[in-house]
């Protein structure tokens, strides 16, 4: 269904709305869930989702099945899951961004692209292919469009964010001069216990006015975290430069267009004031000048240290710090996974989670060398140590796809659109499967580094496994 939704919100404000954006619960959940949709329960499963192709073929761009196994499952070699065979279709036209709830209890998607691009769902897993709809929608469209990017940004806090830049000429068309640049960003909190939006702002993201006659812009931002006190929001950001000095030209599809060049001021980070969403700002890193935005995968985790940690995924090689007193860039630390590998090849980082104690797990590529990575990364000793899995020379990258809903082109493949690695204590659980082959489930210790090869996972053509909740 597509809800009604009343945009209400004035340009610079944030303002409640939640009333007029959810639609009434469904009768099959317990009255304490619907009475708080507060999420107690201690886990039972682990769900794992997977991407499948579209009428024309492209990998992954179909839709997305998920399937519910437990844990002990999930340590089985023996055991097989089949998601395209036996799952749950989740609700979205395209790759779904799903989230979850920290003890695996839910699953949140707002809908990509399509007639029900924007709409969020929330699922109550019960094991296998049984998840329950609650159908408690809320029409994010109106504000964040209809491919939206967001993530749990805290557990229960859903944020959605959406960003876009507007280049001013002497003239339409080919040959104009650069006048200036400005660009604004969107950004609607969801309550996710009880479904609905509490807050939504719009602004002109605050560039000086150098800095915009410089040709520089932010046209897309993602991956939003709350601080440990939440009164911070930060959100990663896609800066880019015009090239002032060249004039425009016309692109395939006769829209005007600009060439870029080399951006001078860093990894950037927009930061807002929560909730009110007021005082907007932008942070930068000294230490990189690749973007934080990411793809399709949380790059941005709150440690136990209560600094925020921050991968320059899904290129970048770094993952920097956010001091968690401060809410500036802890321009003293950067921790880079090439060095810490001692490799002499190029090294992305695609994915990644923190588990705790600085201690994470990485899933990068290196340059020149086929095939996909998993290193465990201590954050405070700034090392990295390499794990053994099989397929790795087919694991990671396996072509590239333009996003149709946005027309930027991503990588696919297992890391290219790998959303998120499930955590269960010290365990680590790792999906990996090369496009259209069958692969396996990966726990990994992080305490001990012991890797476990469990359950088997079945494939199909144009399709892999992208996550473990």
């Amino acid at each position: 269904m597509k809800t009604k939704f009343f945009k209400t919100a004035v340009l610079g404000t944030a303002i409640a709305i939640g009333a007029l954006t959810s639609c009434k619960k469904s009768e099959g959940v317990d009255a304490e869930q619907q009475e708080s949709g507060a999420d107690l329960g201690e886990r039972k499963y682990i769900t794992l989702t997977g991407a499948f192709p579209d009428a024309e073929g492209t990998a992954g761009n179909g839709g997305t099945m998920a399937f519910a196994i437990t844990p002990e499952q999930a340590l089985d070699a023996q055991f097989e899951v089949n998601v395209f065979a036996q799952g749950y279709g989740l609700r979205s036209q395209r790759t779904a961004r799903v989230q979850g709830s920290v003890n695996g209890n839910y699953l949140y998607n707002i809908q990509y692209t399509g007639n029900d691009g924007g709409i969020f769902n929330k699922y109550k897993v019960e094991g296998g292919k049984s998840f329950v709809d609650t159908r408690e929608e809320v029409n994010t469209e109106p504000i964040l469009g209809t491919a939206p990017r967001w993530v749990v940004a805290a557990e229960g806090i859903g944020v959605g964010v959406y960003a876009s830049a507007k280049v001013s000429g002497t003239d339409e068309g080919a040959g104009a001069d650069f006048v200036n640049v400005s660009s604004t960003a969107k950004i609607a909190v969801l309550n996710l216990n009880d479904p609905q939006i509490t807050r939504q702002t719009e602004f002109v993201i605050p560039f000086s006015a150098e800095q915009t006659k410089a040709g520089y812009q932010i046209g897309r931002i993602d991956v939003p975290i709350l601080n440990a006190a939440k009164t911070k929001l930060f959100i990663g950001c896609n800066l880019t430069r015009t090239d002032v000095t060249k004039k425009s030209t016309v692109n395939n599809d006769g829209n005007q267009v600009w060439s870029s060049t080399k951006s001078e001021l860093g990894t950037a980070t927009l930061v807002v004031d929560y909730p009110s969403l007021n005082n907007p700002k932008l942070i930068y890193s000294a230490n990189s000048n690749a973007n934080n935005h990411s793809y399709r995968t949380m790059t941005q985790y709150l440690g136990s240290d209560g600094n925020i940690y921050q991968a320059t995924a899904t290129s970048g090689s770094q993952i920097l710090r956010i001091n968690g007193s401060t809410g500036a860039y802890d321009q003293a630390y950067n921790f880079d996974l090439k060095a810490a590998l001692g490799t002499s090849n190029n090294v992305a980082i695609r994915a990644w989670r923190y588990v705790k104690d600085n201690l994470g797990l990485v899933l990068y590529t290196e340059t020149g060398v086929d095939g996909g990575y998993l290193a465990l990364v201590d954050l405070t000793a700034n090392t990295a140590v390499k794990l053994a899995t099989e397929n790795q020379s087919n694991i990671g990258f396996s072509g590239r796809s333009a996003d149709k809903a946005t027309g930027v082109t991503a990588i696919t493949g297992t890391f290219g659109q790998f959303q998120n690695v499930g955590i269960i204590g010290d365990l680590a659980y790792v999906p990996l499967t090369p496009n259209g082959l069958d692969g396996n489930l990966y726990v990994i210790n992080i305490k001990t580094r012991q890797v476990t090869k469990g359950a088997k996972l079945k494939n199909q053509s144009g399709s892999f496994y992208l996550g473990a909740y």
